[in-house]
């Protein structure tokens, strides 16, 4: 089963992206972070198959974990969903090393869009 870390200070907020995973079809084992400090500790504590994150947070934002996961050598899939979609943040994640941004509101199909060719 594919592990997935959602990361958002907002709880409403990770479970509306667990409920599109879910309805996208995506049964996948879900854990959840509020923010960069935590997502990060969790990853070095147990790998997930991909991570989800929020960009703007507390402590340390996405970008930032992002940044740190691929300093430490961490190659795990990530993509980005947030509130916002600007061509700058769409190439400061894509020269990070993002594989994606979904940009709120969003749908079960952008999540398919975006994840089903990271998983092929």
């Amino acid at each position: 089963m594919i592990r997935v870390l959602v990361t958002d200070d907002s709880r409403v907020m990770r479970q509306i992206v667990v409920r599109t995973l879910r309805q996208a079809g995506y049964d996948w084992d879900v854990r959840e972070a509020s923010d960069g400090v935590e997502a990060l500790a969790a990853i070095k504590a147990d790998e997930p198959d991909v991570v989800l994150s929020d960009w703007n947070m507390p402590n340390m934002t996405g970008i930032e974990l992002l940044h740190a996961l691929r300093a430490a050598g961490y190659q795990t899939p990530f993509g980005f969903v947030t509130s916002e979609g600007s061509p700058e943040m769409r190439a400061a994640a894509e020269s990070a090393g993002a594989l994606f941004l979904i940009a709120k509101p969003f749908t079960p199909e952008a999540f398919r869009e975006v994840i089903d060719p990271v998983l092929a």
